[in-house]
């Protein structure tokens, strides 16, 4: 029988500190396969549990939420969702049946990089390329800040195949961490979302048969990197969801404050609702009710500001974990704030309209 994500959670990360050290747990990521929790919201047909985006989204609120480490929960929810957006997503019948069964055991992990040093993932200012030579294709670019990054077999690298009327178009590849010409570099660690790790890569004439191309050529951004940071913010509402839960019991705990575990309580209940029907509706539509996941964030920043006059106002001892959940709270309102903030512009001009 399957372990659930909470007695996972329990058994092995909780009170672990993990958050505390740069180094990543690979025994509890071995843990993770033997408790058969790879295998959530992948096709059931490559040996996944048939679930979809909703179950990925409960499992991480509950390992973050019961094992208060949101670097580790990011880096499980990141192998489950290039499976279940990449790969199953837009994989033809043969990348499928060679990746997503690894990825649902465990024996296989992907990451995906997208973006570069001094660039950010702005399409305007990428540069990687990847030109056809023969039946093959050869890669040249550096990517950053590129998540399970050492853990990877597999790379999905963005690269410029064309450019029209001035404007680069993309298409993404599979390389194998063995491709000749693939370095993969440290990363100066973020002092936030530990132990979660990122690596830079260097792609030197990195050749790869033309196969190796995941979806349809030239249209990569558009319909696959832009739309996926939607899928991550609508998955990882849950995420936030869950460790503001961690947070505040601790804290409520060690003050034994009833009013404020009372506000603490209700704002939870919505936040956790919402973050539900957000991923609900990208199993529905395949696009994420963006008001809901905005909604939470926004609740999360606001549960931040009172977590933090709690802590600093408790005299009792609480946990070191509920430290490094705090600031990595505050570290993931600061990730893409532009494209966000964009968003949030466009929610309001819909709301002033009438819309």
């Amino acid at each position: 029988m399957t372990t659930s994500m909470t007695e996972f959670a329990l058994r092995h990360v909780a009170g672990r500190s993990f958050a505390a050290s740069d180094d990543f747990p690979r025994e509890a990521w071995r843990a993770l396969a033997e408790a058969g929790l790879f295998r959530i919201g992948l096709p059931a047909r490559f040996g996944g549990d048939g679930g979809g985006y909703a179950d990925i989204a409960r499992a991480e609120h509950d390992l973050v939420g019961h094992g208060g480490c949101v670097g580790f929960a990011m880096s499980w929810a990141g192998h489950q969702l290039v499976g279940r957006y990449f790969i199953d997503g837009f994989g033809n019948e043969a990348q499928k049946a060679a990746l997503l069964p690894g990825l649902a055991t465990g024996k296989l992990t992907l990451a995906v990089a997208i973006s570069e040093p001094g660039a950010g993932a702005h399409p305007k200012h990428l540069k990687t390329t990847a030109t056809r030579d023969g039946d093959g294709v050869v890669i040249d670019g550096e990517k950053a800040y590129v998540t399970n990054g050492p853990l990877a077999d597999v790379f999905i690298v963005l690269a410029i195949t064309a450019v029209e009327d001035g404007r680069k178009r993309y298409s993404a590849f599979l390389v194998p961490k063995s491709t000749a010409g693939l370095e993969i570099l440290p990363m100066d660690p973020f002092g936030a979302l530990r132990p979660s790790p990122h690596c830079r890569l260097r792609l030197t004439g990195c050749r790869v048969p033309a196969s190796a191309m995941l979806g349809l050529p030239n249209e990569a951004y558009e319909t696959m990197a832009l739309p996926f940071r939607d899928v991550e913010d609508a998955v990882g509402a849950s995420g936030s969801a869950g460790i503001c839960g961690f947070v505040a019991r601790a804290l409520a705990m060690a003050s034994q404050d009833e009013a404020a575990a009372g506000e603490f309580a209700a704002a939870l209940a919505l936040m956790r609702q919402a973050a539900r029907a957000a991923a609900q509706s990208l199993d529905a539509s395949g696009r994420p009710d963006g008001d809901l996941v905005i909604g939470v964030r926004l609740e999360a920043a606001r549960l931040l500001r009172h977590l933090r006059d709690l802590r600093a106002n408790l005299t009792a001892d609480a946990p070191r974990d509920v430290d490094l959940a705090l600031a990595d709270i505050a570290f993931s309102q600061t990730i893409a704030q532009g494209p966000r903030q964009a968003r949030l512009a466009r929610l309001g001009r819909d709301f002033i309209a009438g819309r």
